[in-house]
C-alpha cells in the first residue's frame, strides 16, 4: 500500500489584541482531492477573504497555485484572528508545502503584509505592536511591507521591507540578501519636538497662562470658563507645547497605540499628542471598544493633551465613562472573548461658556440667560467629573489695549524649561512610589509628601469653610498648592501657595 507525501508548512506571523500583539502560526496543508481552499483558526472577515487575494497573488507573481485541497489553520485555535496582515504568511506558506519556497528558512523569519492581486505587498496596521512579538524579540527577521519597515524597525527588531511577493520568495530562498531596516530614534524625537504654535502668540490672560504653566507641572486636568472669542481654545491647543518632552519609552507606547488605530502617518510619534473630539462623539469613539476593541480618542491623546471644547455640550453619559480612566489612567474594554486594557495616561483640558448664550459675567454685553438656564447648563458637569479636575480657571475676554500690544510675550520654550525642572523635582521626591507628578497624589501620599506651615493649614481651612468649598476640594487644593511650592523651590506649603490653589477652585460654586 502506498503513502501520499506529506505537503505541509509552518510560517509566522500575529494579530493585534488590544495594543498587543500575539504570536500566530500559520499551518498549512496541501491534500490530494478536488480544488478547495480553506482557512480555520477563528478568522474575522478580512482573514477569510485573503483567499481570493493569495490565490490571484501567487498565479500573477509567476507562481502555480497547487489544484488540490489547501487547508490553512491559524493556531492557536481559540484566538480570534483579524486583520489582512495574514495574506503574506499564507502565500508563503502555500509556496513552502508546494516546495516552491525552502522549508528550512520559515522558522527564521516572520512574516507580516497584505496582499494586491498582482502580488505586491501592502501596509497594514498594528506593526509596531506585532514585530516584537512575531520577531520572538530578534530572534527571526521578519519580512513587512516596504511602508511599515521603518515602524518595525523602531522597536528594535531587524526589519526587511519588501514590496512584491516574488521579493519575498527571493529573500526566503536565499536569492537576495536580507538587508534590515536601521532607524535611530534619538534624531525622530529632536526632529518631531518642533510645534507650529507658540505661547509667544497669545496677548494678555496672564492669569490663565500661570494656571496652564501650573497645570502642566504638576500634570493637573484644568477646566476653563469664559464667553466666546476670550481665547479658550488658543490656551489649550499651546499645553502641549509647555510639557515636557516625551522620553524614548513613551514616545515607542504612543506610537504602537497610532499603529493599531492605523492612524501612523509618518511612522513615529515622538511629540505629545493633542487630541481635540468634537463634542458629537460617541462614549465608544472617545473610550475606546467596538465588536474587536478599538483604541479611542482618550488613548489616542496618551502621554498628551485631551481637549474637550463646549464641555455641557458632550452627552452626559460620554463624559461619565471618562471618570475611571481619568483616575486610574487606563481604559479597560470587556468582551465576551476578553478584557482589553488601554492606556490613557492623560491631561484632560476641557473649556466651556458660562451660560447657554455665553456672555454671563461679560463686562460689555448682556446675558440673555435666566438664572434656571445658567444653573441647568452648569449642572451638565457633573460633580464626580468636576472633582476629577484640579483647577478651575475664569478666562475674561481681552481688551483692545492688550491685543493690540506691542511687547514680548513670553515663548513655549520658556515655560517649558520651568516645567521640566519641576517635574524632575517630583520625579526625585516619588522615585519608587509608583507616581510622577503630583497630581497623582493619593490620599496617603498627600499626608506624607504635602507638609504645611501653620498659616497655610488656616488659611486653607478658612477658605473651605467661607467659600462653601466641598470636602472633596481640599485635596485637589492641597495637591495644586504642592505644584505652586514646588514651582517656588519650598519644600514646605506656605500661606501664599495655598491661596493661589484656592484660586483655581472658584467654579465649584459655579456648578451647584
Amino acid at each position: 500500500m502506498s503513502r501520499t507525501r506529506t505537503m505541509l508548512s509552518t510560517t509566522h506571523s500575529g494579530t493585534v489584541y488590544g495594543i498587543d500583539g500575539c504570536a500566530v502560526d500559520v499551518e498549512t496543508d496541501i491534500a490530494a482531492g478536488l480544488p478547495a481552499f480553506t482557512i480555520v483558526g477563528l478568522p474575522d472577515t478580512s482573514v477569510k477573504e485573503s483567499k481570493e487575494r493569495v490565490s490571484a497573488a501567487i498565479r500573477n507573481a509567476g507562481f502555480d497555485l497547487p489544484p488540490k485541497r489547501i487547508t490553512v489553520s491559524l493556531a492557536p485555535a481559540d484566538l480570534r484572528k483579524e486583520g489582512s496582515g495574514f495574506d503574506l504568511p499564507i502565500a508563503v506558506g502555500i509556496l513552502a508545502a508546494a516546495e516552491a519556497v525552502r522549508a528550512d528558512a520559515l522558522d527564521r523569519f516572520g512574516l507580516i503584509g497584505e496582499l494586491a492581486l498582482d502580488g505586491a505587498v501592502r501596509p497594514v496596521k498594528g506593526i509596531m505592536a506585532l514585530a516584537p512579538t512575531v520577531a520572538q524579540r530578534g530572534r527571526r527577521t521578519l519580512l513587512v511591507p516596504k511602508q511599515n519597515a521603518r515602524e518595525a524597525a523602531v522597536t528594535g527588531v531587524p526589519a526587511v521591507p519588501v514590496s512584491h511577493l516574488r521579493e519575498a520568495v527571493a529573500i526566503l530562498n536565499g536569492e537576495q540578501p536580507a538587508e534590515p531596516v536601521s532607524v535611530d530614534i534619538g534624531p525622530l524625537l529632536n526632529e518631531v519636538r518642533r510645534y507650529t504654535c507658540d505661547f509667544a502668540e497669545v496677548r494678555g490672560q496672564q492669569f490663565a497662562k500661570r494656571a496652564l504653566e501650573v497645570a502642566a507641572a504638576g500634570g493637573h486636568n484644568l477646566l476653563m470658563v469664559g464667553p466666546p472669542g476670550s481665547g479658550k481654545t488658543m490656551l489649550a491647543s499651546r499645553l502641549a507645547t509647555i510639557l515636557p518632552p516625551m522620553e524614548r519609552e513613551e514616545a515607542i507606547e504612543t506610537t504602537r497605540i497610532y499603529s493599531v488605530a492605523g492612524m501612523l502617518a509618518d511612522g513615529f510619534i515622538g511629540a505629545r499628542p493633542f487630541r481635540a473630539p468634537h463634542h458629537t462623539i460617541s462614549d465608544v469613539a472617545l473610550i475606546g471598544g467596538g465588536q474587536i476593541p478599538r483604541p479611542g480618542e482618550i488613548s489616542l491623546a496618551h502621554n498628551g493633551v485631551l481637549f474637550l471644547d463646549e464641555l455641557p455640550e458632550f452627552a452626559r453619559g460620554v463624559l461619565e465613562v471618562m471618570r475611571q480612566p481619568l483616575e486610574s489612567g487606563t481604559v479597560s474594554v470587556s468582551r465576551a472573548a476578553g478584557k482589553v486594557d488601554f492606556p490613557a495616561r492623560i491631561m484632560l483640558v476641557a473649556a466651556c461658556n458660562p451660560c447657554p448664550c455665553g456672555y454671563y459675567g461679560h463686562p460689555k454685553k448682556d446675558c440673555l440667560c435666566t438664572p434656571f438656564q445658567i444653573q441647568k447648563y452648569a449642572a451638565r458637569i457633573s460633580g464626580p467629573l468636576l472633582d476629577r479636575i484640579d483647577i478651575h480657571v475664569e478666562v475674561p475676554p481681552v481688551d483692545i489695549e492688550e491685543l493690540s500690544a506691542t511687547g514680548r510675550q513670553e515663548s513655549s520654550e520658556e515655560i517649558r524649561a520651568r516645567v521640566v525642572r519641576v517635574r524632575g523635582v517630583q520625579s526625585a521626591r516619588y522615585a519608587g512610589a509608583g507616581i510622577f507628578t503630583n497630581a497623582q497624589l493619593t490620599a496617603r501620599l498627600i499626608k506624607e509628601h504635602c507638609p504645611m506651615t501653620e498659616d497655610a493649614r488656616t488659611l486653607l481651612k478658612h477658605s473651605i469653610e467661607r467659600l462653601g468649598l466641598s470636602a472633596r476640594a481640599f485635596d485637589r487644593i492641597t495637591k495644586v498648592a504642592r505644584t505652586i511650592a514646588d514651582m517656588d523651590g519650598a519644600d514646605t506649603i506656605a500661606a501664599a501657595h495655598v491661596a493661589e490653589a484656592v484660586q483655581y477652585r472658584s467654579l465649584d460654586r459655579w456648578v451647584k
